[in-house]
């Protein structure tokens, strides 16, 4: 039973929920809008009627107070840069003539200006556009977006929080600008910030705002104590306002640390704060700190990111030990529900008995509105959803789909020897080049060619049944075709297939593997309008055949020159799915990491000289914490060696990382021992290649010279530029030349162009090495 405070306590709320709508509508209004097929007031009246739908969704669900301002057209941090006014000086023009374009300009980019930087946020596959800062920058209010988004909520008769992405957040993940020295802290400019934040929430409150949440998931990661004074300096000036709206405080992904109790101290009105995962870890600090007394706390215990149901019966456990330590205790999930698929509903070929062990958005929101009335009318009133829970929770446990015991034991039988080469780098080296007999500053790319309509209206085909397998693969083959030979025209010396055949880099692979599920709706955005859809690891993973052998040799069997196998690395396999939650990390990346090692061994038995593991999320999945980091790594860097150790010294295996703070993780890029890393380069100006310059790295690199998510078109001169900056910190004898990632998404005209200059520029430099 709980007590007569609880019950007029406990409310149901989440921090924000999917942008993309049922059937992707932002991303085909956002993506005509770029091509001229959809007006702005088209595109501007799409986003309001979804905006409008997910409220109405949320609050027939049973949610109290609905989250408003989560929604973007591309990114809510680069929503926070338009708001706060920090745009960049090569931006202004464009944002002075159109807001809406100029907002697209440093996201995108164009011909004549490049985009903001965009990584990873914090340790999801959601990307942010990165705030560039100076000591010059000037900040000025604009509220229009949120004042205009919580109006239309209010308008509909909702209890609406405004969701904004708080100060100190926003300039721990900013950089300084091209042109300002790189030791240059953004947060310095925290005092020039707070009293732009200051207009905003006064024009909230203006606007009917009670409260305004600001989320400082920076916090949960290791700050040092001049970065926790800032934040407590924030809070104390923004808690001090005479005129502003309730303020709660969030934080999510991990444990607040030191962090919490400067926040249970500072003048606001609430936390909210994450008690899944590691961030259990939370419970144990607030209490040790009393509480919030007189303030509210926001509880996250249903997991945002994950797609299994939540354990209702330990989550009302947590929720009734939390009701002692705040004035006022509501009911969320732990972070915006951004992060997982919309509605189970839609999926129509998982089987039932898995399907009940599954949550997406509709079915979180379910969840937190449950635990939400189970908090305030005692367990009576929600008997029937515990005794329900209880049964899925079984029925995953006891499931033979999540235990093969071959897998198991191949996995327990796996020696240090497994993972390592048979040779050191320097004689793997020797041979690879008398083997492959590259020029200096060798091309390639990445792996993907454009995926053209012609390929997913294929695609469609086939799974609607109007062409047959043999239609599909005469498609699949002319690709091919069309690829290589462009390849070879353009002068490239390390070719790709292109993976015409491959809906995904993981979910290709994930629907071969035993123990994954692929979803058929489960969307999820990545970045922008590019949208995923993660396959779920339930059970055991095994390879019951090869999957990438076919046509890799096919390709090869068009010309003499070498072409690249190309596989998704296990830590990437996991950290772009929705990952099992009932044995470790690390078991489950050992047993993909030996499904892989298998289709590594049988690419070079068929005659692959290259291959390579693509591990872009390997400092991705890198835990918040430093403490946590160590063990993460160890098990990491082992299922990659475990998956590339198996071939002989001469076969060369590269790897590729893109988008992520690549300084972090240098030793464990070292201690992968792949013989050639490609990495994100372009909008960072080769900051990777200094990185691993001055760590010592030793092996041979490729930093981007080509951003593939802008639409513009490098020009030769600047892809030397680019070529040269690197030469700098890697010779000339170990630097490669490729674009920062794959060209999947890219049209094939910008791409014939880009990849033309690219070689052009490999030439030009050549050239220029040769007469020094």
């Amino acid at each position: 039973m709980t007590t007569k405070s609880a019950a007029a306590a406990a409310r149901a709320t989440v921090y924000g929920y999917p942008r993309q709508g049922r059937n992707r509508e932002l991303k085909k209004a956002v993506e005509g809008y770029w091509k001229g097929r959809v007006t702005a007031d088209a595109l501007r009246a799409t986003a309001a009627e979804l905006r409008r739908t997910n409220w109405l969704r949320l609050a027939d669900a049973g949610i109290d107070e609905v989250p408003t301002g989560d929604f973007s057209y591309y990114d809510h941090v680069l929503d926070t840069t338009a708001m706060v006014g920090a745009i960049p000086e090569r931006h202004r023009s464009a944002v002075t003539r159109d807001a809406l374009d100029g907002y697209f300009a440093m996201a995108r980019g164009t011909q004549e200006v490049a985009p903001l930087e965009m990584t990873k946020w914090f340790d999801t596959n959601y990307h942010y556009l990165v705030p560039e800062l100076g000591p010059d920058t000037a900040f000025t209010a604009d509220s229009a977006k949120q004042v205009g988004e919580l109006k239309e909520a209010l308008a509909l008769g909702l209890t609406a929080r405004p969701v904004l992405v708080g100060p100190v957040t926003y300039l721990l993940l900013a950089k300084p600008a091209p042109g300002v020295p790189a030791d240059f802290d953004p947060l310095t400019l925290l005092d020039r910030l707070l009293p732009v934040y200051a207009e905003v929430l006064a024009d909230l409150r203006a606007a009917g705002a009670e409260w305004v949440q600001l989320d400082e998931p920076a916090l949960v990661q290791d700050r040092t104590p001049a970065e926790l004074n800032a934040a407590e300096r924030a809070y104390r000036d923004l808690g001090g306002l005479a005129d502003r709206p309730k303020l709660l405080v969030a934080s999510y992904f991990d444990r607040l640390g030191d962090a919490l109790p400067m926040l249970a101290k500072a003048p606001v009105d609430g936390l909210a704060l994450d008690f899944t995962g590691a961030a259990a870890a939370n419970l144990d600090t607030l209490a040790s700190v009393g509480g919030l007394p007189g303030k509210r706390l926001v509880t996250g215990v249903v997991n945002g990111r994950n797609v299994w149901v939540n354990d209702l019966a330990a989550s009302l456990s947590t929720l009734g030990t939390l009701l002692g330590l705040a004035d006022r205790v509501d009911v969320s999930a732990s972070c915006s529900l951004l992060h997982v698929p919309l509605d189970t509903a839609a999926e129509r070929d998982i089987e039932p008995q898995i399907l009940r062990w599954l949550a997406f958005a509709e079915q979180k929101t379910a969840e937190v509105v449950t635990l939400a009335r189970g908090l305030a009318r005692g367990t009576d009133a929600i008997a029937a959803d515990l005794a329900a829970n209880r049964a899925d929770l079984a029925s995953r446990a006891h499931s033979p789909i999540t235990r093969d015991p071959a897998v198991r034991a191949r996995a327990s039988a796996v020696t240090e020897t497994d993972a390592r080469r048979s040779q050191p780098y320097a004689e793997r080296a020797a041979a690879q080049r008398a083997h492959l007999r590259l020029p200096l500053l060798p091309t390639t790319t990445v792996g993907s060619f454009p995926q053209t309509g012609q390929l997913r209206a294929a695609r469609a085909d086939l799974r609607a049944g109007r062409i047959d397998t043999a239609g599909y693969e005469e498609r699949i083959r002319a690709e091919i075709q069309e690829v290589i030979s462009f390849q070879e025209k353009t002068g490239i010396d390390v070719l790709v297939h292109g993976e015409p055949e491959r809906n995904d880099m993981v979910q290709y692979f994930a629907e071969q593997l035993t123990g994954y599920l692929a979803t058929r709706h489960g969307w999820v955005q990545s970045y922008g309008t590019r949208y995923v859809r993660p396959p779920i690891l339930a059970g055991d993973i095994s390879r019951p055949e090869p999957m990438t052998v076919r046509w890799t040799t096919y390709a090869q069997s068009l010309t003499s020159r070498p072409v690249k196998g190309m596989l998704t690395g296990p830590v990437t396999m996991l950290a772009w799915s929705f990952v099992r939650d009932d044995q470790p990390l690390a078991d489950t990346a050992r047993q993909v990491a030996l499904a892989l090692r298998d289709e590594v061994n049988d690419l070079e038995a068929a005659g692959t000289s290259v291959i390579q593991v693509d591990e872009p999320a390997l400092r991705e999945t890198l835990p918040l914490r430093g403490a946590d980091r160590a063990g993460y790594l160890d098990w990491a860097t082992e299922a990659f060696r475990l998956t590339t150790s198996g071939v002989r010294p001469q076969t060369q295996i590269h790897t590729h990382m893109c988008y992520a703070e690549f300084g972090d993780i240098v030793q464990a890029i070292d201690d992968l021992d792949a013989d050639v890393i490609s990495l994100e380069a372009a909008r960072s100006h080769m900051q990777a290649a200094r990185e691993l310059a001055a760590h010592g790295y030793p092996r041979e690199a490729g930093p981007g010279v080509y951003d593939i998510h802008s639409p513009r078109v490098p020009s030769t001169d600047e892809a030397a530029e680019l070529l040269r900056t690197g030469l700098r910190a890697i010779p000339a004898e170990r630097l490669w030349v490729n674009p920062d990632c794959g060209l999947k998404t890219r049209a094939w005209p910008e791409t014939r162009a880009s990849l033309e200059h690219l070689v052009a520029a490999a030439r030009t430099v050549r050239d220029e090495l040769s007469r020094s």
